[in-house]
Parts: structure tokens; C-alpha cells; sequence
């Protein structure tokens, strides 16, 4: 443990801010709203959380720090979407190497990132199920704003995204997004309609 901060920890701390700027690429695909990168990251580590309580024996405190670490290296590297995937060649690790060096967390969130990406730890199975449920929950948000884009996708992701999700609570996710209506939330929870002042009277 260090005794005072490292020469770096503010700078990081200041680019970690700035992926609230930063766009995901799919936004090109006629849908501005699309979550940024920082609010990506905020749901994944609540996805994670859903998914690891129902995985059994898993380390959640290493699944939360790999959810908030898991995309931040793209700060440096961009993001890509499955068509820029195709051209694109980016070098992740320099970019988390870069953010990290001089830090006080450089070699411990370092190898979580490395374990992240190697996919072989039950944790890190669990934040890649959960980067991936991100996608189809905000694919159900944009159809419940009449956007088309996810009926476009539905089938893809079916075919290829089901069958590369790790763990069966993740599947059983996918299934229960695509049958689910993102305004239950609000609609069906308690509100004025059911339990407050328009609450028909009996």
C-alpha cells in the first residue's frame, strides 16, 4: 500500500471522467441516444451483479472492479461495432498500460484487465455475459422508442450472441429481455395509478 498518491492517479481520474464524452460506435446507425461509455459501464456492473448472484461461488468485489475496467482502455482506442470490427486494429493493452502506468492501482487492475480479456476465471465470464446482455437490453429501450434497429439485429443476435454467452443465468437473461417490456418498471411498480392518489376507489 502507498503512503500518498502516485504521480498519475489524478490524470487518470481526470480521463475516467471523460468517457462520459465519448460515443459509442453503433450511435451511427441512425439511433443518436444510444448510451456513452461511461453509462455503459454503469449497467454492466449492475448486469454483472444480477448475474453473479445467481452463478453461485463467484468473487463479486473482483466482478465489480472488472465491470468498471472492462472497456475504459478504449479512452485510448476507440470503440468498434461489428462493422468496424472487420477494418480496424486496435491495441487495447497499450492503451490500459498507458492509463495505468504511474498509478497506484498500475499492476493490480492491470492483471484484472489481462484476466478479463483471457476469459477464463468465472468473473471474467461473467462481466463479458454482462457487457454483451447491454447490448440487447438497450436494443429492447430503442424498440420501445419505434426504433427499427432491433429487428433488424433480433435474428443476428439470436444466431450469434446466444450461443457465445458463458453462463446459463446470462441466457436465460437474453430470453427474458426479448420477452420483456422495458416500461414494466414504471407501469406495473408502485405509482399513482395503483397505490397513490388515482387509485380507483372500490
Amino acid at each position: 500500500m502507498s503512503d500518498k498518491p502516485q504521480a498519475n492517479d489524478v490524470n487518470f481520474l481526470f480521463e475516467i471522467g471523460s468517457i462520459r464524452y465519448l460515443d459509442r460506435m453503433w450511435r451511427r446507425f441512425y439511433n443518436k441516444d444510444f448510451a456513452n461509455l461511461a453509462e455503459h459501464h454503469f449497467r454492466v456492473f449492475w448486469i454483472a451483479m444480477v448475474i453473479a448472484r445467481n452463478e453461485g461461488d463467484v468473487d463479486t468485489g473482483k466482478i465489480a472492479q472488472m465491470a468498471l475496467l472492462h472497456d475504459i482502455a478504449e479512452s485510448r482506442a476507440g470503440d468498434v461495432d461489428y462493422l468496424s470490427r472487420q477494418y480496424v486494429i486496435r491495441n487495447e493493452e497499450l492503451g490500459i498500460k498507458d492509463m495505468l502506468s504511474g498509478t497506484s492501482l498500475e499492476q493490480e487492475f492491470y492483471d484484472l484487465w489481462q484476466e478479463y480479456e483471457e476469459r477464463q476465471s468465472i468473473e471474467s465470464k461473467i462481466v463479458k455475459d454482462a457487457d454483451n446482455l447491454d447490448v440487447d437490453l438497450e436494443l429492447a429501450e430503442q424498440a420501445a422508442q419505434g426504433k427499427t434497429i432491433s429487428n433488424e439485429w433480433s435474428d443476428l443476435r439470436s444466431q450469434n450472441v446466444r450461443s457465445k454467452l458463458f453462463t446459463e443465468t446470462a441466457k436465460q437473461l437474453f430470453d427474458q429481455i426479448r420477452a420483456a417490456n422495458p416500461h414494466d418498471w414504471h407501469l406495473n411498480g408502485r405509482n399513482r395509478h395503483n397505490d397513490g392518489d388515482w387509485k380507483p376507489s372500490k
